[in-house]
């Protein structure tokens, strides 16, 4: 079992940044591809950004590509998605998720093994 506890949520104007982080605990950090998604009420789940096991590979949507970074630090159990340039249409809760993965790849399928509470983002305008 894995457990993952996103933090950094909240409100901010357009334009602005939040850095959401997400700590896991329970098995080796190191042996799961992480990923960050988000659900928008009356929409699906969405991935936003996914990074391989050791940070070396990373997956962008389109609707975040330049303005989110996701990294990882494996020493602390911790996967971060700063996200600069925030519009309206950000808002959403968002979800931590890892997924076991034997190789080093970026996991972008939605069948992530375990995940986060979630936390809200909301972006005015």
């Amino acid at each position: 079992q894995v457990q993952l506890v996103e933090s950094g949520g909240g409100l901010v104007q357009a334009g602005g940044s939040l850095r959401l982080s997400c700590a896991a605990s329970g098995r080796p950090f190191s042996n799961y591809a992480m990923g960050w998604f988000r659900q928008a009420p009356g929409l699906e789940r969405e991935l936003v950004a996914a990074i391989s096991r050791n940070g070396g590979n990373t997956y962008y949507s389109d609707s975040v590509k330049g303005r989110f970074a996701i990294s990882r630090d494996n020493a602390k159990n911790t996967v971060y998605l700063q996200m600069n340039s925030l519009k309206p249409e950000d808002t959403a809760v968002y979800y931590c998720a890892a997924k076991n993965v034997v190789f080093n790849r970026v996991a972008t399928e939605k069948d992530y093994d375990y995940w986060g509470q979630g936390t809200q983002v909301t972006v005015s305008s």
